[in-house]
């Protein structure tokens, strides 16, 4: 008789309960004397008030100017930010970036260093700053805006220099302009005054390619590049940067002679019931893809192929649908059908870079459809991350994706091999995305994997330091990654590229939905896929949290030894969820390795580089009841936000560690999740704050114990259960 296998152990969301929040021991030390802040403070206002005065009105639109507050390193966690000045000032935060300052003073022992810090954009009319400085002069200890002023460092101007960007590979003369918008009301003054202003220069604003994401409005110009300073000038811009072009198509690896037939599966796809789509460059008018081909859209009937295109938009899809082909055997059998949308166009060729935004445009017209679970993206601006800003390409999408209902992998990029000093190695937009999965690429397929060194490095732009998120076999010169070429009778073409180990990932996330059915979301997915994933020693900045395994069924099975046990729901904010780990009635024997991963969704604030995302959930953890937590997640109760935020990620949607214990020294282990929202940086009352979606995968590895798996089900026959496979599988699944 065949041996059982074992799958995953599911509704343990029915084991977890909220509890009372924990007490915290306020810090009361005041760090200054009312008349320090106000003494180092007034100056710097009196200068921004000088320079806001020097300003022409057409920069000042109905009088409104925008400042630079810049918070203590001390205060910059979501509770210090400063509502209550802001609110008698008259002034709003319409943004904000991350900075460093060095304190002479901080909450912290020894001797202050240079930390991570906050600035915060905020706007008003000149009238209200000059009134906050007069106000300084009168203010005492008990006043209610004091507790704000303790937590300001410094005050300053924006300046137009610090707002330019470089990119020494654009098109000279082809801008994209973010302008900030006030919140909470109409800003169409500001629009019209930008319009007006960027006119008077004689720029060409291409408002009808424009973007708006939250309270920023990315527009395109074209103007004189020694211009670009000047369109600076004005108050309300936030960025003024080249326009990137295009990823390039080129092929790492051409056709070889002798290249083989290829030889594709006769039946229909494992499952009928799963939407992918791939976004890409478009089919050539033969392909031998379409027994799996639901639909083929063009996002511009009107417009031709882009060169190399469709070749690559059919390597695409072939790594999606078969994976790597082989050379030897007959290609697997699909998960699912797919649909391919062409969109990117010959018009992306002509010598105007505005095209790109047309592709942004097209992709979003697939995203607010909705008609998605899997999407592949791979291509988008040959740009490298900027820690500083978020590209529009990054926040519309992860705007899109913050419901936590579609799984979309996205190429890290092939410029690993760009010059590290200068950045140009980092993930490319819109890697930096947090609701989407990046991926790079792996060298070749056995355990002898490396990254390959085209692959596009971390770290990412905080939140989203773990970057690229995961790897797969991308191809390389030691082993080629073979995708089909256009014809009826294909042959297979050599590849190598993070072009096909995102589509790659994405069959190996498909495959989970086929095999499990929809009892597993796609945060799940995402959970299982990195809490499964390999490392081999590189790090984090060049393999993320690691290679994903080769065959599927590791994914979604719990051999001798392992349990997996899998919590899916939602947290509602400001409450604390306890996470029991369900153990054998008799406990574990031996040792026995911990691996947690947990994933959500979250909506952002583009505007808002330094806090982008808008939850964050921090995770106890308690290996014995009654006893106090230990570190997990690297998140230590005593340290600051900012030590909190560089090293234990709290803002991060993926938390993944392991821990080895002795079976014997867990006694009703639990972990707790603690959902944090935030608004702008600022606190967020619970009411007014979103409920999020997650899902958290914990794998138990006991060597000494083989039937943990079924002694845990015994244990909670009541609430837990396996989740079976919807269908057995009949396709080759090591690829």
């Amino acid at each position: 008789m065949a041996k059982k296998t074992n799958y995953l152990i599911g509704k343990a969301e029915e084991l977890t309960q909220i509890t009372p929040p924990p007490k915290i021991d306020p810090q009361s030390r005041e760090l200054y004397k009312i008349n320090e802040v106000v003494n180092r403070l007034k100056p710097q206002l009196r200068r921004v008030n000088e320079e806001l005065a020097e300003l022409d009105s057409t920069l000042c639109p109905r009088g409104f100017a925008v400042a630079k507050m810049t918070l203590h390193p001390s205060f910059i966690a979501k509770g210090h930010f400063p509502k209550q000045l802001l609110r008698d000032a008259g002034v709003r935060s319409i943004g904000s970036k991350a900075t460093e300052v060095k304190p002479d003073k901080w909450m912290r022992k020894g001797k202050p260093e240079r930390s991570p810090s906050t600035s915060l954009f905020v706007a008003g009319k000149r009238d209200n700053f000059k009134d906050l400085e007069q106000k300084l002069s009168g203010i005492s200890r008990d006043s209610y805006i004091a507790d704000d002023l303790m937590k300001i460092w410094s005050f300053e101007t924006v300046s137009a220099a610090s707002k330019l960007k470089e990119n020494q590979a654009s098109e000279a003369g082809y801008f994209e302009v973010a302008v900030q918008f006030i919140p909470g009301g109409t800003s169409d003054f500001i629009k019209r005054s930008f319009l007006d202003y960027a006119r008077s220069l004689e720029f060409e604003v291409r408002d009808d390619l424009s973007i708006e994401v939250s309270n920023l409005w990315f527009v395109p110009v074209v103007g004189a590049p020694e211009k670009a300073l000047m369109i600076a000038n004005h108050s309300f811009v936030r960025v003024v940067r080249p326009i990137a072009p295009l990823r390039s198509f080129k092929p790492l690896v051409r056709t070889l002679p002798g290249s083989s037939k290829a030889r594709l599966p006769s039946a229909p796809p494992l499952a009928s019931d799963i939407r992918v789509a791939i976004l890409d460059g478009g089919l050539p008018s033969n392909h031998a893809i379409s027994p799996w081909l639901t639909d083929y859209k063009l996002s511009d009937p009107l417009s031709m192929d882009y060169p190399d295109g469709p070749d690559h938009g059919l390597g695409v899809t072939s790594a999606f649908l078969f994976g790597p082909l082989p050379h030897d055997a007959e290609a697997p059998r699909p998960y699912s059908f797919v649909d391919h949308y062409r969109v990117l166009d010959a018009g992306t060729n002509t010598e105007d870079p505005l095209e790109l935004y047309r592709t942004l445009t097209h992709i979003e017209d697939v995203l607010i459809s909705r008609q998605y679970d899997f999407i592949n993206l791979s291509l988008g601006p040959a740009l490298s991350i900027d820690d500083d800003e978020v590209h529009p390409w990054t926040s519309l999408i992860d705007s899109y994706l913050a419901d936590g209902e579609t799984f979309l992998t996205i190429a890290a990029g092939n410029n690993g091999e760009g010059d590290e000093s200068l950045g140009l190695n980092r993930v490319q937009i819109p890697s930096d995305s947090v609701n989407a999965i990046a991926v790079g690429a792996s060298d070749r397929t056995n355990s002898d994997w490396q990254r390959a060194t085209y692959s596009a490095v971390g770290p990412g732009r905080a939140p989203g330091r773990v970057k690229p998120d995961l790897l797969a076999f991308g191809g390389s010169h030691h082993q080629y990654f073979h995708v089909l070429n256009g014809g009826f009778n294909p042959e297979l073409v050599p590849q190598g590229g993070t072009s096909f180990s995102a589509p790659y990932l994405l069959r190996k996330a498909v495959g989970i939905r086929a095999i499990m059915g929809n009892e597993i979301t796609a945060l799940a997915i995402k959970a299982l896929l990195i809490n499964s994933a390999q490392q081999n020693g590189e790090g984090q900045p060049c393999t993320g949290w690691g290679k994903v395994t080769l065959d599927v069924d590791d994914l979604v099975q719990s051999p001798d030894g392992v349990a997996k046990i899998v919590y899916q729901g939602e947290l509602s904010p400001g409450k604390y969820l306890r996470v029991p780990i369900p153990l054998p009635k008799n406990g574990i024997t031996g040792k026995v390795k911990i691996k947690a991963t947990c994933c959500f969704s979250t909506q952002v604030d583009p505007q808002d580089t330094s806090m982008y995302t808008k939850a964050g959930v921090e995770i106890g953890w308690k290996p014995k009841k009654g006893k106090q937590s230990e570190g997990f997640f690297q998140q230590v109760k005593k340290a600051t936000e900012a030590e909190l935020r560089r090293d234990a990620a709290k803002w991060e949607t993926v938390l993944h560690a392991e821990k080895n214990k002795f079976g014997s020294a867990l006694d009703e282990p639990a972990f707790e999740l603690h959902y944090m929202a935030r608004n702008s940086g600022a606190d967020i009352n619970g009411k007014r704050a979103d409920i999020i979606k997650y899902a958290f995968v914990v794998t138990l590895e006991a060597p000494k114990q083989a039937e943990i798996f079924s002694d845990i089900l015994d244990a909670y026959s009541e609430v837990l259960s396996e989740i079976q496979p919807r269908i057995t599988t009949d396709i080759e699944v090591k690829v």
